[in-house]
């Protein structure tokens, strides 16, 4: 307990110290949205011997604490208190996210904190004040996306514990967060966003693959390779529009001709969104993602997550699939200098997709 307050205390301090008072109440929601979502866990233990905990409950409970038990025994992620506990925040996200672009970029605007570098994004605990910010940047003509968001790692400074807002989630989907949070424990390189989500999302997936491989069901398999073929079509659709939108803003063009082809592009987006739905049976789990904010920030955001992840499979490969190897030679390529980590980082992108069409499918065991 003495170390939660000092932690809160410093990074308080920092905040205010760096920034100014400007700053401050950023920083003191944060450190009162941690406090109590710390406040309101309790263990996986003593949650499985409530008689008021419904038995469906129970029974994600049991499949995460495996899952937990997996991370460790057969990924090599760090073996500590996170996810051996559970809180039931009533709301369905943890943070909101902020994310900025340019009305006529796709270059996300950053912020930057103490220890953890300068993010593509500025969370927050505190619904109002995200939406605030939100107004502001619109207000200044920014493009901008707020993001409800189900997790997020402490890098180890605190046991993050399970949540209501994510544990309900297919067995497949839940392995992949929980090891996806629990590689930025493992590896976490300051100021670059791209980096770090890649890396964790190719080791959520990874072990995810492993998980289901030896331990889930049939049925659980089928499901999740039905969701992870809908979220690569999701995937390439954005990144084809992404591809469009950047060669129109870095054209000659007048930025009235550039808002005009912004708008058809994106109402384009939209149509082969229609389309795949179409092709996935009338499956709507994207409707939400193409109703609101649909503009430069999202779709900055979601190139933040994906756009490395096929260099880091293509290193898993190269690594002999080895789970510590592959950490290994990952670390080693997050201490090159930015640009040469980006050639690295390229280079393997390069030879990905002839690993994966030599593969045949989406397991990796």
């Amino acid at each position: 307990m003495r170390r939660l307050f000092w932690i809160l205390f410093t990074t308080t301090g920092l905040g205010l110290a760096l920034s100014g008072c400007a700053e401050l109440a950023y920083y003191r929601q944060a450190a009162a949205g941690q406090w109590a979502l710390l406040h309101a866990r309790r263990s996986v233990a003593e949650a499985l011997a409530d008689p008021v905990t419904t038995p469906e409950l129970r029974r994600r409970l049991q499949t995460a604490r495996a899952l937990r038990a997996f991370a460790s025994a057969e990924l090599a992620l760090p073996d500590n208190g996170s996810y051996q506990d559970y809180a039931d925040l009533q709301r369905p996200y943890v943070v909101k996210n902020v994310f900025a672009a340019p009305e006529l970029s796709l270059e996300p605007r950053r912020w930057c904190f103490p220890a953890v570098g300068c993010l593509s994004y500025r969370g927050y605990f505190d619904a109002e004040a995200a939406q605030r910010l939100a107004d502001r940047l619109r207000a200044d003509g920014d493009d901008v996306h707020v993001a409800d968001i189900p997790a997020y790692s402490t890098l180890g400074w605190f046991d993050d514990p399970l949540l209501n807002t994510f544990i309900h989630w297919p067995t497949g989907r839940l392995a992949e967060l929980m090891f996806h949070e629990l590689a930025h424990q493992r590896l976490y390189i300051a100021d670059d966003t791209a980096f770090n989500e890649a890396f964790a999302t190719a080791v959520g997936r990874l072990g995810a693959e492993r998980w289901l491989a030896r331990q889930g069901a049939a049925r659980e398999r089928e499901e999740y390779e039905t969701d992870y073929r809908r979220r690569e079509d999701f995937l390439r659709l954005v990144t084809a529009t992404r591809e469009q939108l950047a060669a129109v803003y870095a054209s000659m063009r007048g930025d009235v001709e550039k808002r005009a082809e912004k708008r058809r592009i994106l109402a384009e987006l939209r149509d082969r969104h229609d389309q795949l739905k179409r092709d996935w049976g009338g499956y709507g789990g994207y409707d939400h993602w193409f109703e609101q904010d649909l503009n430069n920030a999202k779709l900055a955001g979601i190139s933040t997550y994906h756009r490395l992840v096929p260099a880091f499979l293509a290193l898993y490969e190269r690594e002999g699939r080895d789970f510590p190897a592959f950490y290994r030679a990952a670390e080693v390529i997050g201490q090159l200098p930015p640009p040469e980590r980006e050639a690295r980082l390229r280079a393997l992108s390069s030879v990905s997709a002839s690993i994966a069409a030599h593969r045949g499918g989406t397991s990796r065991e």
